[in-house]
């Protein structure tokens, strides 16, 4: 199991990448993604960061995790330039 949590942190690594290019996007349904997939990197991370006893690593991904969410409702309550 320690070695599958070891794992985590290199797709945790690719979902944090996939979503900083997403809410960079004009659209607000990619931007959306992008804030859905920075929660999921959020809770990979918290994950990992408990096996590795990171706990600066977790209350980051915990206040990350909270702009996630605030980017997320922001982001609905904008019309789509397009």
């Amino acid at each position: 199991m320690e070695t599958f949590i070891d794992f985590l942190q290199w797709p945790a690594m690719v979902a944090t990448l996939i979503a900083a290019w997403l809410v960079g996007s004009r659209q607000a349904r990619k931007r959306n993604w992008g804030f859905l997939c920075f929660i999921l990197s959020n809770a990979l991370w918290i994950i990992w960061g408990v096996q590795a006893h990171a706990w600066a690593l977790i209350t980051l991904q915990v206040g990350l995790f909270l702009m996630n969410l605030r980017g997320t409702k922001k982001n609905a309550a904008q019309p789509d330039p397009s």
